[in-house]
């Protein structure tokens, strides 16, 4: 059996690729495949460590379409990751003056200086109930690859 010189993606691999994240009720999160393809290199936080690794061992040149359970995706569900929030702490680490209505995604300034997000699921005069999982945490994801380069 001849050895195969065509490339495959390796942890450190820097590819071009066209890709595209479908959710599991249909909607596309995002594509390339209608415009320039994406360039980027793995294992250096460009896409989110369960996607890089669908794509380890792909070939150049292959079309594929994956379905990730949350588990490869973006994780499951997690009921600890919804937090009532006061108004004060709102007040404190959000933007100042936003009026917020649910379904809003609302970013917080964290103690150590960086920023996290949540979803606003209600608000009440104590406060507000926020959604701190990714939103697309416990949804199966359609991933399609299709590798044009890898160098």
């Amino acid at each position: 059996m001849p050895y195969s010189t065509i490339p495959v993606v390796t942890p450190d691999a820097y590819l071009t690729l066209h890709y595209r994240l479908v959710s599991s009720d249909g909607n596309e999160i995002i594509s390339t495949f209608n415009n320039s393809p994406a360039t980027l290199q793995l294992g250096v936080g460009q896409l989110a460590p369960e996607l890089e690794s669908a794509l380890l061992g792909l070939e150049e040149g292959s079309h594929t379409i994956l379905e990730l359970a949350p588990v490869n995706a973006f994780g499951p569900r997690n009921p600890d990751l919804i937090q009532q929030v006061s108004l004060e702490t709102l007040k404190e680490n959000s933007v100042f003056g936003e009026k917020y209505v649910v379904g809003d995604l609302v970013e917080f300034s964290a103690p150590a200086g960086g920023q996290f997000a949540g979803i606003l699921r209600a608000f009440n005069e104590n406060g507000a109930l926020f959604d701190f999982n990714h939103p697309l945490a416990g949804q199966i994801i359609t991933f399609e690859v299709k590798i044009i380069g890898i160098l």
